[in-house]
């Protein structure tokens, strides 16, 4: 958890300073290389005291603008955000407290999403939720076939 320093001085150059400390070139190929980790978890490993998971989360947005990925991105943050609330995968039991867990999962995803991808991202969790997937259903990264079905590969 950082202490309030994440936001001093210019964290995006701490932010890639720390990536490539670790041998990757780019943000995205350190992220890729922890699958369904939380956003979180990743600034964590990067700097506990002076990285916030929101930094990473915009510095991978950001990436995936200039690469042409976004829908990637999209599906890997639902990846993420499911992997943080549900680690166990998908409830077997929708009672009231997972019920608000899964609302509170979508919303965040939803919120944190693109302009550009809004609508496809409502419609996803439309199907979602009239048709959940199986107790258990963990995406382990943004390829998983049920994801891609939801938010196939598209330019936007």
């Amino acid at each position: 958890m950082t202490d309030g320093r994440s936001w001093e001085g210019n964290w995006v150059v701490r932010l890639y300073e720390r990536v490539r400390e670790r041998g990757h070139d780019s943000l995205t190929a350190f992220a890729e290389a922890r699958p369904a980790v939380p956003w979180v978890v990743l600034a964590e490993e990067l700097g506990p005291h002076d990285v916030a998971g929101v930094q990473v989360f915009r510095g991978l947005l950001s990436e995936a603008e200039r690469s042409h990925r976004v829908t990637r991105f999209v599906r890997d943050a639902l990846v993420r955000e499911l992997a943080e609330s549900f680690p166990e995968g998908w409830p077997s039991v929708l009672d009231d407290a997972s019920r608000g867990e899964l609302a509170m999962t979508l919303g965040t995803w939803s919120a944190n999403t693109p302009e550009t991808h809004k609508e496809r991202v409502r419609q996803a969790r439309a199907v979602l939720r009239a048709t959940p997937p199986p107790p258990g259903w963990r995406p382990l990264g943004p390829d998983d076939e049920l994801l891609r079905t939801l938010l196939p590969d598209e330019d936007v």
